[in-house]
């Protein structure tokens, strides 16, 4: 994976899509195996992940799933992490991650619960709209320090057009998309992807050149950088 920005393209359906994704630059790929427009089997995620390259991450997209069911489903698939996207428990979350190799943790912007988010043990925390995987939009200044930006990942209506401006706002460890660079639900555009991950690659590389690494929290003072991002506006996600 990329030691900076990490791009990761969700929704994937097909063996296509996920090889255009990681052609183009993506860092990760995303199955979702709950109830979605882009909802996909475990076999058909383990096919794919069987697919890629080694260094990709695959994550699989589970919402209020039993913690057995999520581990034994990532290891069926060959899966690399798991993303929870529901209600799941701080014990239930440390749970699972006891037993998978990466787990990330999604919550709405906002969520009291991410105050808490050393409770559930995941290696990322994943910042989303007030209803996770609905499209609703969010207000960026709620992601604003509710989390060491290197263990952040943020979604939310993200497209070419806006991901720049979210990683120059909020220097997060990583950005999710899935319906912003879509032609259809499930269906990636060609043209979307391969511009996402270039901005996304852009922005990055010209925050780490103004303020450090990616992930870094920015250094204080830097009016010019805080200027630059005033007015940011809201995003949404997934769609589903």
């Amino acid at each position: 994976m990329n030691e900076d920005l990490l791009v990761k393209i969700c929704g994937i359906t097909t063996e296509a899509d996920a090889l255009l994704a990681v052609g183009l630059g993506a860092d990760a790929v995303g199955f979702v195996l709950a109830p979605s427009p882009r909802q996909v089997t475990a076999t058909t995620a383990g096919d794919i992940v069987k697919r890629l390259p080694r260094d990709v991450l695959t994550v699989g997209v589970f919402r209020n799933e039993a913690p057995a069911r999520v581990v034994e489903i990532a290891n069926r698939a060959g899966l690399g992490a798991v993303q929870l996207h529901g209600h799941e428990t701080a014990e239930e979350t440390r749970w699972i991650a006891s037993r998978v190799a990466c787990t990330i943790r999604a919550f709405s912007a906002g969520d009291a619960a991410i105050g808490r988010f050393a409770d559930f043990g995941a290696q990322y925390l994943l910042v989303d709209g007030e209803s996770p995987g609905s499209g609703s939009v969010f207000d960026w200044r709620l992601a604003e320090g509710v989390v060491d930006v290197g263990r952040m990942f943020v979604s939310g209506g993200l497209h070419p057009g806006n991901v720049g401006e979210a990683i120059r706002h909020l220097r997060p460890r990583g950005v999710d998309v899935a319906s912003g660079v879509e032609s259809a639900p499930g269906r990636k555009d060609p043209q979307k992807l391969r511009s996402f991950i270039a901005n996304a690659r852009r922005a990055a590389t010209a925050a780490r050149a103004r303020r450090g690494p990616v992930g870094s929290s920015p250094a204080a003072g830097d009016a010019r950088g805080d200027q630059a991002v005033a007015g940011s506006g809201p995003y949404d996600w997934m769609d589903e």
